[in-house]
Order: C-alpha cells, then structure tokens, then sequence
C-alpha cells in the first residue's frame, strides 16, 4: 500500500497543516505510534479547539498551553480513548478548566465524557463520523476549510502511514470493514491522521486498506479449512515480523479477523492450547505501542494468543 513516511519532526513546537491547522507531535515514538501521537490544534471563531490531546506527559501539555499563546483554548475533544490520544486530557483540563467531549459511550473503564458527543453531532465546525472498528468509540470528524475545502480528522481509523491495529475486545473487525465503507462512501479531499503526516487522495488508501483486510481474511480462511489453528500459530505462518510488539500486534489482528468469522457463523472457537507452540515467546510486558493502540492487557493479549478457531460445523 502506498503509506507515506516523514522526516523526525521538531518536538515542542507547532508545526502548519492546513490554514488554521496546526500540530504538536508528542514524544511518544514507536513501532506503533510512528513519529508520536498528533495533537492539533485548531482555531475557531472563538479561539481554540485541541483535538487529542496526546498522551500522559506534563512538558507535552506545557507545549500545547504554549503554542496557544495568548489565543484562548475553548474545548478539548478526543478521537478516541486510548492512552496516546487522551492521557493528556486530564492535566489539559485542569490546567484550562475546560471539559472534555468524547463519544458519548466511552471504550475505557473510567473515563466519561464531560461533553458526550452523538455521530453527527457538530462543535466548533467538527462534525462527527462514529467509525469504531479500531476503537469502540472512535470518531472522525468532518471539517471545512476556510476556502470550503472539505477534510476528514481520521484519528487512527485512517492514517498516511500504516494501517491500524484491530484488537479484540475493543476493536472489532465487523465495525472496521463498516467503518471503512462509510468513509468509501465519503468525499473529503485530505485525511489529517492521529499519526503520521496529512494524507491526500484519501479515498484510494481506504479502499486499499478494505482489499488487504479482505485478502487477509481469506488467507485465514483457506488455512482454517484445512485445520484448526491457534491464534499464534496462524498469525507466525502468515505475517512475517521479527519484532516482538509487531507480532503480538498480528496477532491481535488474526483474533478480530476470526471473531469476525465465528459472529458470521462461519468459525468457531474450539477449546484452546494447553501449552505455548514450539519458539513461542509471551511478551514480557505491556508493549508500549500496542497497549496504547490496541487497548489490550498483557495477560490476555497471552491467555488469547493460545485461542484456538476452525470451521464451524454446517
């Protein structure tokens, strides 16, 4: 797929978008947050709109209350709740005594929403697209340049440099085919991603990443038909990464994919390995990038690798 990659960019300081767009990229690299998380920071009528706050880091707010100036921030907003896009939201908050607006049914135990927010609902000229698939409660939200120029705030949904991790039970891979089709049926002329630099053409990338997650799908299909698998097995056989965080994302993604499958009544679940395969290694700890990607604990990113699926009985 045609991703794009950027350049390290200056840390602390906001760099230009779009007219009236602006971002700080937080110091959270990884293999799964590329550079960092993207906070935006958009002007208003009224001042500002932060959008993402980014992830648990005191100087990274300190750079956001600075890069406002004497321009007054007006509204915090989350794509979604997972810790790199809003870990920031409560020192945010405390420091401007602004509410946070969400969706209104939140994906992490102990967060609501101040302000909940509907799909379809508009604040500060961002109107919100419910996408959920890598997040249950993710929006993307429209937006119009001053020229009427018609964007897309993708989140981690879409983004210009990777695609996005699926994983169970937060992600779910029925939402994100659906998800991906909403946007299919969109026209926004730029996506503005929660990673990675603004993308152009959109629409081809979405439908690119439609095809790879349908071919996906029917790699685990074909291999399911043959015999049952367990999710580290399939996942080893049919993605090739060396990197141990890169594999346990795998094999989040091979668990949505057939929990997609068992929901359609097309696999199902079997009783689950009692031993790790030959060479399986568990990952030692919460794997940065995943954790805040994909919303999974370790134990059970564990206890699911060992999960095993076939062909549901006709």
């Amino acid at each position: 797929m045609p991703f794009l990659t950027e350049p390290e960019p200056p840390r602390g300081v906001p760099i230009h978008v779009l007219p009236g767009i602006r971002r700080i990229v937080a110091r959270n690299p990884s293999v799964m947050t590329y550079m960092g998380t993207n906070t935006y920071l958009i002007e208003a009528a009224d001042g500002l709109t932060i959008l993402d706050p980014g992830p648990k880091d005191p100087q990274h707010v300190k750079e956001i209350l600075a890069a406002a100036g004497d321009t007054p921030i007006r509204r915090i907003i989350l794509t979604h709740t997972h810790s790199d896009h809003m870990g920031a939201a409560a020192d945010l908050k405390q420091a401007t005594g602004l509410p946070v607006h969400s969706y209104k049914i939140s994906a992490t135990s102990g967060f609501t929403p101040d302000i909940p927010l509907e799909d379809g609902q508009t604040i500060a000229g961002l109107k919100g697209v419910f996408t959920p698939g890598h997040c249950a409660d993710h929006l993307c939200f429209e937006y119009f340049l001053e020229d009427n120029t018609k964007i897309l705030f993708s989140g981690d949904h879409v983004m210009s440099w990777s695609s996005s991790i699926v994983s169970p039970p937060d992600g779910d891979m029925l939402d994100y085919y659906r998800s991906l089709e909403i946007l299919l049926a969109r026209d926004e002329v730029f996506y503005v991603g929660g990673h990675g630099p603004l993308l152009p053409e959109p629409r081809a990338l979405v439908a690119e990443l439609l095809a790879h997650r349908q071919f996906r799908e029917a790699e685990i299909l074909a291999e399911i038909k043959q015999q049952s698998w367990i999710i580290a097995e399939l996942a080893e056989k049919l993605y090739f990464k060396t990197d141990p965080f890169l594999k346990g994302a795998a094999q989040r993604n091979v668990l949505a994919h057939l929990l997609k499958l068992k929901a359609e009544g097309i696999a199902q679940e079997l009783a689950p390995a009692t031993e790790p395969p030959p060479g399986y290694v568990a990952l030692p700890g919460p794997p940065k990038g995943i954790h805040d990607e994909g919303g999974g604990e370790i134990r059970a990113m564990n206890t699911d690798a060992l999960r095993r699926f076939g062909m549901a009985r006709v």
